[in-house]
């Protein structure tokens, strides 16, 4: 079982947040930007994966969240990186307790 959540994108031109389509930014920094694996423990089912990535996806930066009860881990795409505090503050806030990064 898994739960994703996608969150809008910044609107503008269909090349780039900046509007243009030669700002030299490549394709993977279009499409999500950094992404980070965490380790998370006590998620056990879809309730638990649901509640961890809602926490997140409200991390200003977010684009993506995916959390896996079965591995514990939570996939997080997000416009820059994240402080590791901010992530570990809403994964408490789940209910839950942030390992580390995997």
């Amino acid at each position: 079982m898994t739960a994703e959540t996608q969150l809008p994108q910044a609107t503008g031109s269909c090349c780039s947040p900046s509007g243009s389509c030669h700002d030299g930014a490549g394709a993977a920094a279009q499409e999500g930007g950094v992404t980070t694996v965490y380790q998370v423990s006590g998620m056990t089912c879809g309730h638990c994966e649901g509640a961890v990535s809602e926490e997140i996806s409200g991390i200003e930066g977010v684009t993506s969240v995916k959390a896996v009860a079965s591995t514990g881990q939570v996939t997080v795409v997000s416009a820059a990186p994240l402080a590791d505090d901010a992530v570990r503050a809403a994964v408490d806030e789940a209910g839950y307790e942030l390992v580390g990064r995997a």
